[in-house]
């Protein structure tokens, strides 16, 4: 008996990254108190607030991005973060997506391109994982797109991976001046990166893309 397979169903990419956009935004603002409660006990705490006004932003853009290539997409919406996320995050959110972008450029494999951004932020952070930053989310994260883990699963767990932050010291920036009074308490930057990771994770399965 000849079976045929079902044909694949047409991703409509600029919906998706419309809904992506939104989603995220809706996350943010939803925890932006939280975010900054976090950010108050080992920082200045603005980070919810920051964060809501880069995504803020990025939802004004997002019909102008839903008409780009993936890759300028990506770039596009860096540059935006940069220019409208004060603080530290700002910089690593952006250098993110930019060298994302930047990378697609160069391949198609999303899981390299996204190591490649990875350690992009890292440099530009100078900071590696262990030391209570975005980076103890970022790493695990790649790592397990790069092992092709369904993205619904990683949407289940990557919290896990900013919870661990709350039993390490603070090495870099402001948090660090506290030094072991940092222990005890997660990271602002990995508790909003698993916010966005899951949140992407989640669209992105919606979406029919694995």
């Amino acid at each position: 008996m000849i079976t045929v397979d079902e044909p694949r169903p047409v991703i409509d990419h600029a919906a998706v990254i419309s809904r992506m956009i939104e989603a995220c935004r809706e996350a943010i603002a939803e925890r932006e108190a939280d975010l900054c409660d976090l950010d108050r006990a080992i920082g200045d705490g603005d980070h919810g607030t920051n964060l809501r006004r880069g995504l803020d932003a990025l939802a004004a853009e997002s019909r102008q991005l839903a008409t780009m290539p993936p890759a300028d997409a990506l770039m596009a919406a860096g540059t935006t973060l940069v220019m409208n996320i004060g603080g530290a995050a700002g910089p690593l959110y952006g250098t993110l997506l930019l060298e994302l972008g930047a990378a697609l450029r160069r391949t198609s494999n999303w899981p390299n391109a996204l190591s490649q951004a990875v350690a992009a932020v890292a440099r530009r952070g100078k900071s590696s994982t262990g030391e209570k930053t975005l980076l103890d989310v970022l790493y695990p994260l790649s790592d397990e797109v790069i092992r092709h883990t369904p993205l619904h699963l990683l949407a289940q767990h990557v919290q896990g991976f900013a919870e661990m932050t709350i039993d390490m010291k603070a090495m870099r920036g402001r948090a660090s001046f506290l030094g072991e009074r940092s222990i005890g308490h997660m990271d602002p930057g990995a508790a909003s990166c698993a916010l966005l990771a899951a949140t992407i994770c989640r669209e992105l399965t919606e979406a029919g893309i694995e």
